[in-house]
Formats: structure tokens, sequence, C-alpha cells
């Protein structure tokens, strides 16, 4: 009588799903859009590796083209994508990039926007008002986007728009390693971190935490109905005869910032220095920040600088590095946390 041979399933018994085991490896592909060629070379040599070859036209009409000419299959994918003055235009074509690496059979595509369009609309401050970011996050998602990683969110709740992990980036370190290497010893001595307005206290509060050093509030009141309008009221803190460290996560038309600049001297500040990340410099800021209130400015590349927006009392840090090490981070499944120790 024969005898009945019994298979035995091996990955069952190791408490493992049967299936069969590919040569393939995952493969890192980084691409970008036209906002920012700059940063998104950057990245890619702090990587290793070029960015992949794309396609982008837009036609007469004004209508978007983008095409890949490399295979993207199977393929974990970082979509670099910042945004400028042409908001609209480098939303859409991020949104067609996706729609194109979804169709191209990506198997992960991480969308990487060191600054977040639409970060300030996170919420209805009046009756009849759209949620501005909530609605680019849906845009994202639907059109193939499995991740986000951004840099210095306005306001963190914005993670919590979007159905999938979300890298929430700082760049502190960057800038705080700047500040740390280029502050004399008298500056140091004097150094106050200021907050702003009340809405950057925790960020001003860590930062006086990293230096050592007293924190001051500036009180202000915007008028809901007038946009970049600002009035500054009064600051809580002691600044008389100190260099002021005022650290905020943007600089848009400058309102903000150099009317707190002026308030600071007008209370006896020695100095006024402002490090920011997203250098968003809409018109007027640059005559602005040229103030005599305002001794230096400290950026990050997050956002495009043209050289006719650069000044002499500007200083630009490279996000690159960062941003490659998040990326590699996400790629190697390591932990982003433990680049802020346990912040992110």
């Amino acid at each position: 009588m024969a005898r009945t041979r019994k298979t035995v399933d091996l990955d069952l018994e190791r408490g493992i799903a049967p299936g069969v085991v590919t040569k393939t490896k995952k493969r890192l592909v980084v691409v970008a859009g036209r906002s920012h060629p700059e940063l998104a070379q950057a990245v890619g040599e702090q990587l290793g590796i070029g960015i992949a070859p794309t396609e982008h036209r837009t036609f007469a009409s004004g209508e978007i083209y983008t095409r890949f000419e490399v295979s993207m299959r199977g393929s974990d994918v970082f979509l670099i994508q910042s945004f400028s003055q042409s908001v609209n235009e480098e939303l859409m074509e991020m949104l067609i990039m996706l729609d194109a690496l979804k169709r191209a059979s990506a198997k992960r595509v991480t969308v990487v926007v060191p600054y977040y369009p639409y970060s300030r609309q996170d919420k209805k401050g009046r009756g009849r008002e759209p949620i501005s970011a909530r609605l680019v996050t849906d845009l994202i998602a639907t059109a193939g986007a499995d991740r986000i990683m951004s840099v210095d969110l306005h306001a963190s709740q914005i993670q919590g728009f979007f159905d999938g992990p979300v890298d929430h980036l700082f760049a502190k370190p960057v800038l705080l390693g700047h500040f740390k290497e280029t502050l004399t010893a008298e500056e140091r001595e004097t150094l106050t971190v200021v907050s702003p307005d009340m809405g950057r206290v925790r960020v001003a509060d860590t930062w006086s935490e990293s230096l050592d050093a007293p924190l001051a509030i500036i009180h202000k009141r915007r008028d809901p109905k007038v946009a970049n309008q600002v009035s500054v009221h009064e600051i809580v803190g002691q600044v008389d005869g100190r260099t002021c460290l005022l650290v905020d996560d943007m600089i848009d038309t400058a309102g903000t910032i150099v009317k707190a600049a002026q308030a600071l001297k007008a209370n006896g500040a020695k100095k006024v220095i402002v490090g920011a990340t997203h250098a968003i410099f809409s018109d007027p800021a640059v005559e602005r920040l040229q103030d005599a209130a305002v001794d230096r400015v400290v950026v990050t590349d997050t956002v495009p600088i043209p050289q006719d927006r650069r000044f002499e009392k500007l200083t630009v840090l490279s996000a690159a590095p960062l941003l490659a090490r998040a990326i590699r981070e996400v790629f190697d499944d390591g932990s982003v946390t433990s680049m802020f120790d346990g912040a992110a």
C-alpha cells in the first residue's frame, strides 16, 4: 500500500502567511515639480541619488501636462513640491503628478511639501468661511498620496486632516544650530527670545529653553476684515537693553515681524534678530525687512527665494539635509521622531 506523503507548510508553522518571496527590492525615487528645483536637487544630492527625469509642459491654454520618462512601477516615490507666489498653479501641478504616479503603478507616494499651502486657513474664524487647508489635504488624498511630509505647519491640527501618516518636521534644529554658531558672547549674554504673537508662544518657549534665555511675548490684535493688517499693543517681558530673537514659522508681507521689531526697539531693545522657517516674502516684505528696527533676518529655503528678493541683512539656510534625513528614515522604516528628541 502506497504511503501518503504529508506536505508541511513551513511558513504556517512559523506563524507567517504562505506566499511567494520575490527578488524585488525597495527602490527610493525622488521626483519634483517645477516650483523649487534647487531644493529638490539638493535633497537628491544629500540622498546620493538624482531626481527622476520628468517632462513638464504648460500649454497655451494654461493646462499642465506631466509625464515621467522612466518606470515608476513598484517604487517608493517622494514627490517634492514647494509653494511660492504661484501657489494655485503649483498645487495643480502637484496633483497632476500624483495622478500620473498612481497610474504608473508607484507602490507608495509621499508628498513632500516643505511649506504647506493654505495652511493659515485651518479653521473657521467667521461664518460662511472655507477651511481651505482641509480642502487641500482632501485633494492630495484623492489624487493618490499615501503620506504627507511638511515643515513647521502653521497649525498642528492640519495633521489630523489627512487620513494617513503625516510627518511634521521642524526647522528649529537648522536655525538653532546657526544661532549657536553666530551669536556673539555679548548677544548670548543679553539674549531674550520673543514670540511675535500669542499663537507662537509654545514654539518660542521651546526656543527659550534651548538657548537658556528669558521669554517675552508681544500682544497684537488683527482686524479679521482687513488682510495683512496688524497692530502691536504691548510687550510682556523684559526687553530693555536686550538682544531680541523674534521666532516665527513664516514671513509673508512682514507686517507682523517689522511692527514687532519696531515695538521692541521702542521699548529699549538693543538688537532685533528675526528667525523664521518659510520666507514667502510677498510684496512689500523685502522693503519692510530692511527697516532700521530689524538687524538680521535668518530663514530657510523651504520656499524659493529669487535673487531680487534677497538683501544684505538676509541669511538663507538649507533645509535639504533635514528633508533628506526624514525621507531616508521613512524609506528605511526608521524613526522621524528621533530626529527631534521625541517631539515630532
